[in-house]
């Protein structure tokens, strides 16, 4: 008789979930016994994650939209709502590095690209997220965060994920006395398609892929988990 699995009958979602930490989080999610709904810009993208889930023995629904336009999140967090009438765990794993360069020559759309999904789409995330984890017997939000802090040439992207910081500590401190849990994830350096971009001389093999991370956010999504308001690392 197959043992039960620890997540069997809660409802995930988790942005990003094309690649790198969102997909290997979605099917961590999907082998536990989550039902994930898989968000990420890319149908393609989605397509590939959809086929590693059910490889896991999970099941996945598919979400394709675009985080930074305006009402498209919220439309589909209503219908996720309508569907399921709760959210057990949400995974925050998308991210969009920008443009790298100087702070006096960040162009308008940059700047813009990398808040919007960064930041705002946190944002509405939360506000549209909200009722819906506390609707569950023990919500679990995770957001993946990261950046290098003063160094040169990032000031877009960690200007985003600083402020995201303090944005997912915020809601963490306002649900303190909920049973939902609030806590943030730094991965660190991962074989991934952002690290690539990022470090085009790095070699991608030199690194690891994101299973460390994504057991660790595993570990913040399960019901038992107590932590709170943390930012944690592998």
């Amino acid at each position: 008789m197959p043992e039960p699995k620890p997540l069997a009958g809660a409802v995930a979602l988790v942005t990003g979930a094309s690649g790198g930490l969102g997909r290997a989080v979605s099917v961590r999610l999907a082998a536990a016994g989550a039902h994930v709904v898989l968000l990420a810009r890319t149908v393609g993208g989605l397509e590939e994650a959809d086929d590693a889930v059910r490889a896991a023995g999970g099941r996945a629904t598919l979400c394709p939209l675009d985080l930074a336009a305006p009402g498209e999140l919220e439309r589909a967090l209503a219908a996720l709502g309508a569907r399921f009438g709760r959210l057990d765990i949400l995974v925050s794993a998308a991210a969009a590095l920008g443009a790298l360069g100087p702070a006096h020559q960040i162009a308008d759309e940059a700047w813009r690209r990398a808040l919007d999904t960064n930041l705002t789409a946190a944002m509405r995330l939360i506000r549209a997220a909200d009722p819906l984890l506390r609707s569950a017997p023990a919500g679990r939000a995770v957001f993946a965060t990261g950046y290098p802090a003063a160094r040169a040439y990032w000031g877009a992207h960690a200007a985003s994920k600083a402020a995201l910081e303090a944005l997912v500590l915020a809601w963490a401190a306002e649900t303190a006395r909920t049973a939902l849990r609030v806590n943030l994830v730094d991965p660190g350096p991962m074989r991934t398609r952002l690290r690539v971009a990022a470090y085009p001389g790095e070699d991608p093999a030199a690194l690891p892929p994101p299973d460390a991370a994504a057991d660790l956010v595993l570990g913040l999504a399960s019901p038992d988990c107590a932590a709170h308001g943390q930012i944690l690392s592998p």
